[in-house]
């Protein structure tokens, strides 16, 4: 048996590219076993994956977690938002699930948006104006483009939810991730029946919404998973809802989260609602809400660009000149759903460490204008930025951050913070407590704190400056030159 203080828990992060799990010592927060498993995404057009492979890096991820898993007496699971996944009367999906940053259904969002009263209805309904990542986009198009994908379609779940069910055998979701759908109505904490009948998706082709605090269902007897029959399950959430959890955040800090996609989010009381489409006003998974601001392009672009020069991701140099725009999967904010990536400022004497790093600045840019529009007006412009997500390790990313946020920046200890918040979830079933106040009893934004530096007002304007001159460019990059053909 485990020598863990109190009861064992397990929080999962099913990601876009891995499936992790955590065995946490509800008691003291101690980690005590884990286990990573990759899953694959398309390329091309789309970004789609199997949700049969995220059961499977699951199993194996416990599977590595060893005995400490079969300890375990609750369990949540926490995975990437707005995924659409198609099930069949069986359970079993019809296609690969449409994942957040598969931004085909751009088109639709746009007419979504005019056909049901404009951006501020929309923004006021469910806090947040419809982008090509969210779920009832993409619902739209497989409308206009698989119509036999809906008639074969019984039930519609998110990625977390998806993973939950096969774990209980119910169909639940959670107010956090609902909120990403764009068909869950804000005020009222429910289902939009004028959204779902406009798009066309029967309402009872979706989970039942579990309050916080609630328990989604038990283990049920066939499972693949370590978990005894009777095992506690908690809703789950989405993410950054989980992250929030595993920081136990209060309102007004603000979270700075660089990872595949970027975020910028901070708990709020009220209900958000951005007609701009900047922030998204999604609900948090304890009873409160987070105002988010999203970009496509992190990690992952900044990566691309130091693979093509053949440098190592640290090796940056300061450049005074040249901007590059790091849209290369289209982008969310800006809304530039058809932008590509776009290079400014080359010249003879530029090195490819200077072009690293205007890629940093580009991909920082965009979330540092959202920031000031997730914070609440009273909120403290001088507190520290908490900086997490793969990114957050990286000397370039943190240094970039300082130097243009002009803001102390905070960098928690804490690892893998979505399974944290899922295990905090867990936790707070078995002791009755507010998950965020579980991980505040776990310490988990201990970490060194980075002072604040003169902002970097120079580079800002010229990024912005860029950008708006770059803007009808950007936005027509992903249609096709037409030549007249010659006599």
């Amino acid at each position: 048996m485990s020598a863990a203080e109190g009861p064992l828990v397990v929080g999962v992060d099913s990601s876009t590219q891995s499936t992790k799990a955590l065995v946490v010592d509800a008691a003291t927060g101690e980690v005590v076993a884990s286990g990573q498993a990759p899953h694959t995404v398309s390329s091309g057009a789309g970004r789609e994956s199997d949700p049969r492979q995220w059961w499977d890096a699951l199993c194996e991820a416990l599977r590595q977690c060893g005995d400490a898993a079969r300890e375990a007496a609750a369990v949540s699971m926490g995975g990437q938002q707005h995924g659409l996944v198609t099930l069949d009367g069986h359970g079993a999906p019809v296609r690969p699930a449409l994942l957040w940053n598969d931004v085909r259904s751009a088109p639709q969002a746009r007419r979504l948006t005019e056909e049901l009263g404009g951006a501020k209805f929309w923004a006021e309904r469910t806090g947040s104006v419809p982008a090509a990542s969210f779920t009832v986009t993409k619902w739209a198009w497989l409308a206009e483009h698989e119509p036999d994908t809906l008639r074969a379609t019984k039930a519609v779940r998110l990625p977390h939810d998806y993973l939950t069910e096969r774990l209980t055998g119910e169909g639940t979701t959670d107010r956090g991730d609902a909120s990403g759908t764009g068909w869950w109505a804000s005020a009222t904490e429910a289902y939009d029946e004028e959204i779902l009948a406009h798009v066309g998706l029967d309402p009872t082709l979706l989970p039942r919404v579990v309050r916080p605090g609630e328990v989604a269902g038990t283990v049920r007897d066939s499972h693949d998973l370590p978990f005894a029959k009777g095992t506690l399950v908690a809703p789950g959430t989405g993410d950054n809802a989980a992250a929030a959890l595993g920081l136990g955040l209060r309102p007004g800090t603000p979270v700075l989260s660089l990872g595949t996609s970027g975020t910028v989010y901070a708990v709020a009381r009220t209900r958000p609602a951005d007609p701009t489409g900047t922030v998204a006003g999604f609900a948090d998974a304890h009873g409160d809400w987070l105002p988010l601001a999203c970009t496509l392009n992190c990690t992952l672009a900044v990566d691309r660009v130091a693979a093509l020069l053949g440098l190592d991701r640290e090796a940056v140099e300061p450049t005074a000149e040249l901007t590059l725009l790091p849209y290369l999967d289209g982008e969310r904010t800006p809304n530039l759903p058809n932008a590509s990536g776009l290079l400014h400022g080359l010249r003879h004497d530029t090195t490819a460490g200077q072009f690293l790093q205007a890629a940093y600045d580009g991909a920082v840019h965009a979330l540092l204008g959202a920031l000031d529009l997730v914070l609440d007006a009273d909120a403290d412009r001088s507190a520290p930025l908490l900086l997490i997500g793969g990114g957050a390790r990286g000397t370039a990313w943190q240094q970039t951050v300082r130097r243009l946020s002009g803001r102390p920046v905070q960098i928690p200890e804490a690892r893998e913070l979505v399974a944290l918040g899922a295990a905090a979830q867990a936790a707070g079933l078995l002791t009755g407590e507010d998950p965020a106040a579980v991980a505040r009893r776990w310490n988990t934004t201990r970490g060194p704190v980075l002072d604040a530096v003169e902002r970097d007002e120079a580079t800002l304007a010229r990024i912005s400056g860029v950008l708006s001159d770059a803007a009808p460019l950007l936005e027509r990059a992903a249609h096709p030159l037409r030549i007249a053909p010659t006599r």
